[in-house]
């Protein structure tokens, strides 16, 4: 396993490779073969009465991932938020016999079968506490590192109180439908990105907990994604999608294989009443919505219209071409607006350096926010500012 991350250029780092080929991964799914033990996919661990995943053994790509965002040192003190105990054995092994790791989780069969997974693969040493992963766990703080293991929709005022200045939390954040593994920098009391890449986690639990907001458009074969932070009027959408389509060609060109994750993110920062289109496969056979990406098409809605993302064949083989499609009293103007800012990400943004977040609390003036997109959250305000070569 740890030869393949190394190969396929995941893992960097000598000291996090040396992590890997240390810790004994099947010690900590000990209900699955050796085979799946090492393969580069999630284990699930433990699901709610719906069937929903609440604890995975995270796969080893996005553990690898997050290791050296958080750039750990011998020495450090790291709290971990959503246990496992693998991943826990893996920053023991970074901070090694001087540091000192504490990893939580707010179900008590989670953090029951870490601590016996920890002693039974020689890590007896690490912190297992049962608690609320949004207040921390102030007994050990402060913290050089926080890594979250849980998706996050904010940024709890414990983590930064525990954090050290100059410290750094790991944590895969959701903003509008869309989750990035981001590493913050803490300077002067504000939190700045160093680095992001898209994942997916299973979501936070407790106090902390929040759940995409989600509106069918047409039974429950299409349906729109919100975050809380966004409007809660009702929009009228029922037979929206029966009303003539609209479609704008953006003249933008991409491979069939290139993630589209920054345009999303772009076009979450541009446009008003953005949210995330999802159709079940029948819905596309039917011909209900164009062709969108599997995991959702960035859309835009208000006042009974809706356009989202889609695409269209173009002459270079493995091409696309990006565009939008529309339904509704103003599906002109929205899906003009959807390709321009396509073409606008593409000639601006597309092969530049990545946007940068900010988090400031939620009590901070206007004219302390750098100037970008601003969402607000429970807790603080996120910042999108997006560089320009």
């Amino acid at each position: 396993m740890a030869d393949l991350l190394v190969t396929q250029g995941v893992i960097h780092d000598h000291r996090v490779e040396a992590a890997f080929r240390s810790v004994a991964r099947h010690v900590f799914v000990p209900n699955v073969s050796l085979e799946v033990a090492y393969t580069d996919d999630v284990v699930l661990m433990k699901t709610n009465e719906s069937g929903v995943a609440i604890s995975t053994v995270s796969q080893p790509t996005v553990v690898a991932l997050m290791l050296e965002q958080a750039g750990i040192e011998p020495g450090h003190r790291v709290l971990e938020i959503g246990s496992g105990g693998y991943n826990a054995a893996l920053l023991k092994e970074l901070v090694g016999p001087d540091g000192e790791v504490t990893t939580i989780d707010i179900d008590a069969d989670v953090t029951d079968r870490a601590r016996r997974r920890l002693v039974a693969a020689g890590y007896p040493e690490v912190q297992v506490v049962q608690t609320d992963g949004e207040f921390g766990w102030p007994e050990s703080a402060p913290y050089d590192r926080v890594v979250v293991t849980v998706t996050a929709w904010d940024i709890a005022p414990a983590w930064l109180e525990q954090l050290a200045e100059g410290g750094r939390i790991v944590v895969p954040l959701r903003m509008r439908s869309q989750t990035r593994s981001i590493a913050f920098d803490l300077v002067d009391g504000v939190l700045r990105s160093r680095s992001m890449a898209v994942c997916g986690f299973v979501s936070m639990q407790g106090a902390g907990a929040n759940y995409e907001r989600f509106l069918p458009v047409h039974g429950d074969k299409v349906s729109l994604s919100f975050d809380e932070d966004q409007l809660d009027e009702p929009h009228p959408l029922n037979g929206v999608l029966k009303e003539p389509a609209v479609v704008a060609w953006s003249g933008v060109l991409v491979n069939i294989e290139e993630p589209l994750s920054d345009l999303d993110l772009w076009l979450a920062s541009t446009l008003p009443g953005y949210c995330v289109l999802r159709a079940e496969r029948s819905a596309l056979k039917k011909k209900l919505v164009s062709p969108a990406p599997r995991w959702g098409a960035s859309a835009m809605v208000e006042d009974g219209t809706i356009a989202y993302v889609t695409a269209r064949p173009a002459p270079e083989p493995d091409f696309v071409e990006l565009g939008a499609v529309g339904h509704g009293l103003s599906a002109a103007e929205f899906t003009g607006r959807l390709a321009e800012q396509t073409w606008q990400w593409h000639e601006k943004h597309r092969y530049g350096p990545d946007p940068v977040l900010t988090i400031h609390p939620a009590e901070a003036a206007p004219d302390q926010l750098p100037e970008g997109f601003h969402i607000r959250r429970r807790h603080s305000i996120i910042t999108i500012t997006w560089p320009v070569d």
